[in-house]
């Protein structure tokens, strides 16, 4: 590809899919399917770029994760888990390559109004088929896109977009507590 395209300079890893099912309702295929789309298929486009970019010591590798990589909601726990492991992983690829011209810029939206609840998968693997009242009123995906841009224009490490559902980020730093119990009873569904 980069033979007759040239190098990638920056990537930007936004595929993925969303879960709405309880824990007890999914089937593990399901699990298996947003760890292999939303984990390993960001990990494996990085890896097919990655020695290009450390042979030329430059270049910006985006990966959209979502605030729920940052704490876990009901109806979500494989795409939590699938979020939580894009952290672990690329907070390592960033220190490890950082002296080296690459660098990671993580990327946590909220609730942005996209088809991401629409395509949601359910326990069974059925698409959900319904927006989210969260999404239906979430950020419009241009000013997300303007956020993005401004965050790796800037080198940013990490960006948290969205709307008042970023501060369950600083309310899980500071105060886990409390953020467990709001999320025992917050609708996220």
């Amino acid at each position: 590809m980069e033979a007759e395209l040239g190098p990638v300079d920056v990537l930007i890893n936004n595929g993925g899919v969303s879960q709405r099912s309880l824990v007890e309702e999914t089937d593990l295929a399901i699990d298996r399917r947003l760890m292999e789309v939303d984990y390993l298929g960001t990990v494996g486009l990085t890896k097919a770029v990655l020695p290009s970019m450390l042979e030329r010591g430059e270049g910006r590798i985006v990966v959209v994760s979502s605030l729920v990589g940052k704490f876990g909601t009901p109806f979500r726990s494989s795409y939590a888990g699938a979020k939580h492991a894009l952290h672990g992983f690329f907070g390592s690829l960033a220190a490890e390559v950082y002296g080296r011209g690459v660098r990671v810029t993580m990327v946590c939206p909220g609730f942005i109004r996209t088809a991401v609840s629409i395509n949601a998968l359910t326990g069974d693997g059925t698409p959900l088929g319904t927006m989210d009242r969260a999404q239906e009123r979430g950020m419009a995906p241009e000013r997300c896109a303007e956020s993005i841009l401004r965050a790796v224009d800037r080198g940013k490490a990490e960006v948290l977009i969205g709307g008042k559902e970023i501060l369950a980020v600083y309310l899980g730093r500071f105060f886990p507590g409390a953020l467990r119990w709001l999320l025992r009873r917050v609708r996220v569904r």
